[in-house]
């Protein structure tokens, strides 16, 4: 269910990488909800087509463009052109990731730790040092979010390309919201949970029931419980909160 005050963001533009499906899209619907004006990325161009429908029906305006976030010339060039369309950048969620092939620690190749390195934080910090040079450039601020995941405090056999990769966005998140704090611009990290999305939708029937009974709201979640969190981000209300993770797991490491 999407929480959010009409009007709420009125005025505001807000950036979700790959906010053209899953957790990215529930980001992008709950700030849609509350009247920002919203910019996708994503490399699925049918996907980011459906998204766009689906976002408009809330009545604001909606972009998508293309970038691959591997590549900071991608992403710069991706930058100047939302800001070319909207005239502004107000917050920013760094959402798009990708996830490590299953393999023991000592099996896990140089190849693989690039290649999911290169998205899961190299395209973290080339978005957000352009958003960052944006928001320095016109003076008033802004709102930053990385969005990592669990894994970044449990331990997740087979997987330490991805968790690491999360772990980071976390510890960058921190360091901006201490580097920037003066200069108006915030820094948060969110920390999602067993997730109903494309990268879940394979998990093995055992897998569900064993998360579903851990879990103390006993189901995974799903993007729209991202929507709330979201407006709340981006909200220039918020101007306090800053250097803050949320964990957003159904109580999932409570247990």
């Amino acid at each position: 269910m999407i929480t959010a005050r009409p009007g709420q963001l009125d005025g505001r533009t807000v950036l979700v990488t790959g906010g053209n499906r899953g957790i990215g899209l529930g980001l992008a619907c709950g700030v849609a909800a509350a009247g920002a004006t919203v910019v996708i990325w994503g490399r699925d161009e049918s996907a980011s087509a459906a998204a766009v429908r689906r976002l408009r029906e809330y009545g604001g305006t909606v972009e998508a463009l293309p970038c691959e976030l591997s590549d900071e010339s991608s992403v710069i060039e991706a930058f100047g052109a939302t800001v070319a369309v909207t005239g502004r950048v107000d917050a920013v969620f760094a959402n798009a990731g990708i996830a490590s092939a299953a393999a023991p620690f000592h099996e896990q190749t140089d190849d693989e730790w690039r290649r999911v390195w290169q998205v899961n934080l190299g395209g973290v910090v080339f978005t957000l040092r352009a958003a960052i040079r944006h928001m320095l450039e016109r003076g008033e601020g802004g709102s930053l979010v990385g969005v990592g995941s669990m894994a970044a405090r449990v331990g997740m056999r087979n997987f330490s390309p991805y968790s690491t990769s999360k772990a980071a966005v976390v510890a960058l998140m921190q360091t901006l919201a201490v580097e920037y704090a003066r200069r108006g611009i915030r820094a948060n990290a969110v920390l999602p949970g067993w997730v109903e999305t494309s990268q879940t939708a394979d998990a093995s029937p055992r897998l569900r029931e064993w998360v579903t009974r851990r879990t103390p709201i006993a189901r995974f979640g799903t993007p729209d419980d991202f929507a709330g969190a979201a407006v709340f981000l981006a909200d220039p209300t918020q101007a306090f909160h800053t250097g803050d993770t949320l964990l957003l797991d159904g109580g999932y490491l409570k247990i």
